[in-house]
């Protein structure tokens, strides 16, 4: 795993403060969210806060932490939404138009064939191609901007973030990177040379499966315009408390990534070489295929383990039994989640397929809860 050691404040120290106005006597360390249609405005309208469709001072200053989160080391312009699929919307519709290409994976969110429809309605040429071995290159040429999604979700595949950038850079074409699994606590794609690193706030980034958000962040001026102002004009805007209850939740995403990664590396190890289990992926394990090209550009492998059980009757009785884990979707959550992601048709994954979510339950508790549910699943 890449290590940071250049000078500055570390992960947690950063998380804690990141985004906090100048101390004000008497006045909070995070100032209670604003809950604002319209501002006093008198004269021309030159000030910051206008019109609530438009900005927000608790945006401003969510927007301001996950900047520093994000991009520690170069200036950045963080656009918040309200939901993940916004701002993965924001960035495909404000950046291309009719005649454009757009290339997206074939293996990542399941709401990415609704985009392509979209797209394509719009007159913009999509073509997809797998994330595991950098597939996604073969399709590069010509296109107006690449979107990479490391690791996809649910396969947990990984590409060279590095390598597709400049390819893509090369060509003329933008490069967005879907950082929702990893977080900028995981993986900084703007350090890596992509242009939009995107992102569901929903998940890892606040951690408590009590908020929908999004956002969008980079480090051109001109490109993030266009994302605010596609915001405007659609109106996908975050709500002042959920702004606020995110940025509150910032305070311990170093706590929480920390165990969260430490006992998916557990779950994973504990399942390898399991009779029943097949498919195992977590980019953590040393003998994971991603593995090698993860620890190269990843910064903490993330929550998330997948595997698949022999069959969708044993993948039931596995969740039936767990005690200690959430049948739910999403994943990120400080409480343990698993499911058959079968269940909804969108991903190509086998009817046994689990994605599993390690929360931040003690580990000895966790790996015991997930081995007895396995017992029960796949007698032996």
């Amino acid at each position: 795993m890449s290590t940071d050691r250049s000078p500055g404040p570390g992960d947690g120290t950063r998380a804690v403060r990141a985004g906090l106005p100048e101390p004000v006597k008497y006045e909070p360390t995070l100032p209670g969210p604003v809950f604002a249609a319209h501002y006093h405005l008198p004269g021309e309208p030159t000030g910051p806060y206008t019109y609530g469709r438009d900005t927000n001072p608790t945006w401003t200053l969510l927007e301001d932490a996950v900047s520093e989160l994000e991009s520690p080391r170069a200036p950045a312009d963080t656009v918040t939404f309200a939901s993940g699929m916004a701002a993965v919307s924001a960035v495909l519709l404000s950046q291309t138009r009719a005649g454009d290409a757009v290339v997206l994976p074939d293996d990542g969110y399941q709401a990415l064939p609704l985009v392509r429809e979209q797209l394509e309605a719009y007159g913009v040429e999509v073509r997809t191609a797998p994330t595991r071995g950098d597939a996604q290159l073969d399709v590069l040429k010509g296109a107006r901007l690449l979107w990479l999604e490391t690791p996809s979700n649910p396969g947990l595949d990984v590409c060279d973030v590095r390598r597709l950038v400049a390819a893509a850079h090369a060509d003329g074409a933008l490069v967005a990177v879907d950082n929702t699994l990893a977080t900028p606590l995981g993986q900084r794609p703007l350090e890596l040379g992509a242009d939009f690193a995107v992102a569901s706030g929903t998940k890892g980034l606040t951690g408590h499966g009590d908020i929908l958000l999004g956002y969008v962040t980079c480090r051109n001026a001109e490109l993030a315009a266009r994302v605010r102002t596609w915001r405007k004009v659609v109106g996908a805007i975050p709500g002042p408390m959920e702004a606020w209850l995110a940025h509150r939740s910032l305070a311990t995403i170093q706590l929480r990534g920390d165990r969260q990664s430490a006992n998916a590396l557990a779950v994973a190890g504990a399942l390898s070489g399991r009779p029943g289990i097949s498919g195992l992926r977590h980019p953590g394990l040393p003998g994971d295929p991603a593995h090698r090209i993860a620890a190269s550009q990843m910064r903490r492998f993330g929550c998330v383990v997948s595997f698949t059980l022999p069959d969708r009757d044993a993948a039931e009785r596995f969740l039936d039994t767990l005690r200690l884990v959430d049948d739910a979707t999403s994943f990120g959550g400080v409480r343990s989640t698993a499911e058959r992601r079968g269940r909804w048709g969108g991903d190509n994954v086998p009817e046994g397929f689990i994605r599993f979510s390690a929360g931040c339950e003690d580990t000895e508790d966790l790996v015991r809860d997930v081995l007895r549910a396995l017992e029960v699943a796949v007698p032996q």
